[in-house]
């Protein structure tokens, strides 16, 4: 076991399921606080094709073969004890699904895992990671990627190991918010902030300043790259740790308050949690944007803001993920 995770840092971890298992399968992995998925789906890519076809005269036979297998849900854990024990959680989680959902056709659920170095998982996702307008005045443009020529205001991401490349459905729908509220000065604060890419947008929308706060250290580190790679780091600030049982962070969030924005795309279990402190954080009529919801859960988070002090003022949808945007009366 030693040899191969020295030269095998990462495990990736391929699901099979079906293109209506995508949403279900994604939520209980996100649920888990497992990271950097990515989704392989023939149908998808067939109708990439489809609305793409304007652009390409021919498309090479050996890729369409090559893409033609059963949808595929991959995420990457790291090769040691703690990993492994997050792969024993998934393979536990996947066996109850489809006992939750008996309506939906969720394939075979299998669980393939495959050992891969640190360099490989950092580089290969990114062919499947392209320029992405989202809303009508934002583009996310990978680091790697030639910077077109366009009205929009350019979020320059590298998200590295962090959930937040802006191609999500929720991620995108939490965005559209954020290209809406966002004013000018606004003192914003993202709760799990992954890559960072909420917050730095809103910075560059025009917010005054930002509060970044993820439980993973590896992302508060990336959203602040982000941030320098998008000239707005002066006015971000990102800080790692559990902000429901961290005193000192929550103790820490307390004295920047009141936000004017409050931020979070996570999951409904912690999202519920979190009500309570977001309406403290909050300013008056301030707006708390959460995303990452899938539908079955929404009556329970909107339940959840309401009891907090939220009122709930809008709620978007797209591809069976909620986002709401409440205001604080």
């Amino acid at each position: 076991m030693s040899d191969f995770s020295a030269q095998n840092e990462w495990l990736e971890v391929s699901v099979e399921t079906t293109p209506a298992g995508i949403d279900p399968v994604s939520a209980r992995i996100i649920s888990l606080d497992i990271e950097g998925m990515q989704i392989e789906d023939y149908d998808e890519f067939l109708e990439i094709l489809e609305e793409t076809r304007p652009s390409w005269d021919y498309v090479d036979e050996e890729l369409i073969r090559s893409k033609r297998k059963p949808t595929q849900i991959k995420v990457y854990l790291r090769s040691d004890d703690e990993g492994r024990a997050k792969l024993r959680e998934l393979r536990a989680a996947l066996e109850t699904l489809r006992g939750d959902v008996p309506e939906l056709d969720l394939g075979t659920l299998a669980v393939t895992v495959n050992g891969i170095r640190e360099e490989d998982w950092a580089n290969n996702w990114k062919q499947y990671y392209k320029p992405t307008p989202v809303g009508s005045r934002l583009l996310i443009l990978p680091r790697w990627e030639k910077r077109p020529e366009t009205d929009r205001i350019v979020f320059l991401n590298d998200p590295g190991m962090s959930f937040g490349t802006g191609t999500h459905a929720s991620t995108r729908l939490a965005l559209e918010a954020v290209e809406r509220l966002t004013e000018s000065g606004m003192h914003v604060l993202d709760l799990g902030c992954g890559s960072g890419i909420l917050a730095v947008c809103a910075l560059l929308l025009g917010a005054g300043e930002a509060e970044l706060v993820d439980i993973d250290p590896a992302a508060a580190r990336i959203a602040m790259q982000n941030a320098a790679l998008n000239g707005v780091e002066s006015r971000a600030h990102a800080d790692a740790g559990d902000v429901l049982h961290d005193t000192r962070l929550r103790a820490a969030l307390e004295a920047s308050a009141p936000y004017d924005l409050v931020l979070a795309n996570i999951v409904a279990d912690v999202i519920i949690p979190l009500a309570p402190l977001a309406a403290r954080l909050a300013a008056r009529e301030a707006h708390f944007v959460t995303s990452g919801i899938i539908e079955p859960r929404l009556p329970d988070v909107l339940a959840a803001l309401e009891a907090a002090g939220f009122t709930e003022n809008r709620v978007s949808r797209a591809e069976g993920w909620c986002s709401v945007d409440s205001a604080r009366s």
